[in-house]
């Protein structure tokens, strides 16, 4: 059955006009980074109402750790996986337009990918709350916490979104075009639990898309809207997947 879907769905992606990818938390578990939903996700180990923006500006002295601690060390510290790679192959290849990751982490682009809607943000840039000045992350010393803004000394909040906080409109609309004029959409580790991203691959289903998704287990996807379920490891499916459109 599994070979059946493989060869159907590259099938789908070979013939496709414009293929796009929508990637969650799973797909970087594989390069070290823990998912935040379910067991032994992050928010099983931090309460995520210390990341609501709110309480950020009232706590950052009580946030500003963990937000180094998660964010800047671990994430920062990961690699892109086969996975990653295999989607840069893809696009390389002309046969994907782009991808829309509910990531923050960079590593789409780390691995070569041109096109990366970052649907919640990304570690990369900070904000000052005070002046509004954007910084790139890498720039600014965390040896201080919470850092201060270096134009204005104010509060500086990482460039993702927080609990409470509105998905930035021009990554939303931009998403939410391609998943309109995408006749295909590669779902890889994500159950689309997370409201409003998870609609992405509907709009795709409701523009009369395929749908082919990748995960661990079955999801929330798997029976009302996906076409071709690969069962496995992002970073075994996908590059399995590729190798059989590009071959």
């Amino acid at each position: 059955m599994s070979n059946h879907a493989l060869k159907n769905a590259a099938d789908a992606l070979r013939q496709a006009r414009c293929a796009m990818a929508f990637t969650g938390a799973g797909i970087s578990v594989e390069s070290g980074i823990p998912p935040f939903r379910g067991p032994g996700g992050v928010w099983s180990r931090y309460d995520p109402d210390m990341f609501e923006k709110g309480y950020f500006k009232r706590h950052p002295e009580e946030v500003w750790p963990l937000l180094k601690e998660i964010f800047f060390d671990m994430i920062g510290r990961a690699k892109p996986n086969p996975a990653h790679l295999a989607l840069a192959e893809l696009e390389d290849a002309g046969k994907l337009v782009g991808i829309v990751t509910q990531n923050i982490d960079s590593l789409h682009q780390a691995a070569g990918s041109r096109t990366v809607h970052e649907y919640h943000g990304s570690t990369r840039r900070m904000q000052c709350l005070s002046c509004r000045t954007y910084f790139e992350s890498s720039a600014i010393p965390l040896d201080t916490l919470p850092p201060p803004c270096p134009v204005c000394g104010g509060l500086l909040k990482p460039d993702f979104v927080f609990f409470g906080e509105g998905i930035p409109t021009d990554v939303h609309l931009a998403a939410i075009e391609l998943a309109a004029q995408a006749d295909v959409c590669l779902v890889i580790g994500t159950g689309g639990e997370v409201a409003p991203a998870g609609r992405i691959p509907h709009v795709v289903k409701n523009h009369g898309g395929t749908i082919i998704e990748i995960n661990l287990r079955d999801t929330a996807y798997t029976y009302n809207t996906t076409d071709y379920f690969l069962e496995g490891k992002a970073g075994v499916r996908t590059p399995e997947l590729v190798r059989a459109v590009l071959a």
